[in-house]
């Protein structure tokens, strides 16, 4: 057997290997998000809230209780979360948000939310409303053509009325 044939088997094993841990790996932190998310499920509330603010920043930042600051990793202290500020009755509270519901949240409304001590986990618009996702901007050049035509056409619109009432 040659150099090559030798390195390349070495290779191909650590690869192996590396599947191997990485699948063991992946399998104990699902485990431990599924635990994790019924402690969740079984200690969720209901509230009516007024959203004030969110924004995505820093644990550390946000305002929060020290006991949940000094409870964060210190890999997740330097990561931004989406942090959301509400009245919650005569309360005004920070919450951390869960990263899939935050783009729901609308802003200066007021919403009932399934919260979990200060975790919100789903959110539904108040007295019967519900929350449309807002529409994600598309970007690229191809967008941007769009966009700059749709502008123009509506500025030539204005220009048309404008015209008329002459």
């Amino acid at each position: 057997m040659g150099p090559l044939a030798i390195t390349l088997i070495v290779i191909a094993a650590v690869l192996v290997a590396a599947t191997i841990v990485l699948a063991i790996l992946g399998k104990k932190a699902q485990k431990r998000a599924d635990e994790q998310q019924e402690q969740i499920d079984a200690t969720a509330q209901t509230y009516t809230m007024l959203i004030i603010d969110k924004k995505k920043m820093r644990i550390t930042e946000a305002g929060l209780p020290a006991s949940v600051t000094a409870n964060t990793p210190w890999y997740s202290k330097r990561a931004k979360a989406p942090v959301v500020k509400a009245k919650v009755g005569p309360k005004v509270m920070t919450f951390i948000c869960d990263p899939e519901v935050f783009d729901l949240i609308p802003v200066h409304k007021e919403v009932k939310a399934r919260v979990s001590g200060l975790y919100i986990s789903r959110v539904q618009g108040a007295h019967g409303t519900h929350i449309t996702p807002p529409a994600k901007e598309k970007k690229g050049p191809l967008a941007w053509a769009r966009r700059k035509v749709r502008e123009a056409q509506k500025e030539k619109a204005k220009e048309k009325k404008n015209s008329k009432k002459k």
